[in-house]
């Protein structure tokens, strides 16, 4: 991808576009979109010429259409994200989501792992790989390419419980990565895509 222009939509303190900006160079233009006012105070001094935030609703701001729109962790939070994802379809060529993958077979017979990010960080959907590609194509998208993410496998983690629970998931994903993701959890999907024609 060689975008000139990139937007990121439910950007938070907007560091994902900070170091974007760094690696991909200064001629780029970013853009950050947030309604809420506590990640405003935080992003907006990290402006610069070519690096904008914006406390709005891009659905209902008038705006260019961008080479390449990011939603990280964005659609999961929204309460009728079906809308949601139709409306941002005309807003960019190219789009990367990145889907938390919390709905797996452990998820499922704990329970406690679905409430804890519905009230930890505000998960209102909850996906698999299949649904989270059958809602991005049922609402217009084409995929170009995914791959999961390994969250679970990179970040520290300190008890007994979750150390052993690391190594089931890497030897699994080394074996069938969608059966790890769909049984164990742990994952995330990344997920590069554009409008369906």
């Amino acid at each position: 991808l060689s975008p000139s222009t990139v937007c990121e939509v439910g950007c938070g303190a907007g560091e994902i576009l900070v170091r974007l900006q760094s690696e991909m160079g200064p001629a780029i233009r970013f853009t950050g979109y947030d309604i809420s006012p506590d990640a405003a105070a935080i992003n907006h001094p990290k402006r610069n010429k070519n690096l904008q935030f914006l406390k709005a609703d891009i659905l209902i701001s008038e705006t260019e259409r961008f080479d390449l729109l990011l939603l990280i962790d964005v659609f999961e939070h929204v309460e009728d994200y079906l809308s949601f994802l139709r409306k941002l379809r005309d807003r960019a060529s190219r789009f990367v989501f990145h889907i938390p993958l919390d709905l797996h077979v452990s998820s499922l017979i704990r329970v406690g792992p679905l409430l804890d990010v519905r009230y930890s960080v505000g998960h209102l959907h909850y996906f698999t790989r299949e649904t989270a590609l059958a809602a991005l194509a049922d609402t217009g998208y084409r995929i170009v390419d995914e791959r999961f993410m390994l969250g679970a496998l990179e970040s520290p983690q300190t008890g007994i419980r979750s150390r052993l629970a690391r190594i089931h998931r890497r030897i699994a994903f080394k074996i069938a990565p969608v059966l790890a993701a769909r049984w164990l959890g742990g994952f995330s999907l990344l997920v590069l895509a554009e409008p369906a024609k």
